[in-house]
């Protein structure tokens, strides 16, 4: 498998999940702190999380940092 097909399967498994699905969504409307995406949802934050790991290991997602307030985004080049 090549390295281009190695990352669409990569980005297509983070996409099979229903809560990734949602929380991009959610990010579609702007950042988001963890707290803030964890809210519409009644899943632990770490649960969050890890979604949030899946989600930027595929390329989908950022997450910043100001100070203490570590912003998710989605990245619009994955």
């Amino acid at each position: 498998m090549t390295p281009d097909e190695d990352r669409l399967s990569e980005t297509f498994a983070a996409l099979a999940n229903g809560t990734r699905r949602a929380i991009l969504g959610l990010l579609a409307e702007g950042a988001a702190t963890v707290n803030e995406l964890a809210a519409p949802f009644d899943m632990t934050l770490p649960a969050i999380s890890r979604h949030l790991k899946v989600l930027e290991q595929a390329g989908l997602v950022e997450r910043g940092r100001h100070a203490q307030y570590r912003p998710c985004s989605l990245n619009a080049s994955p």
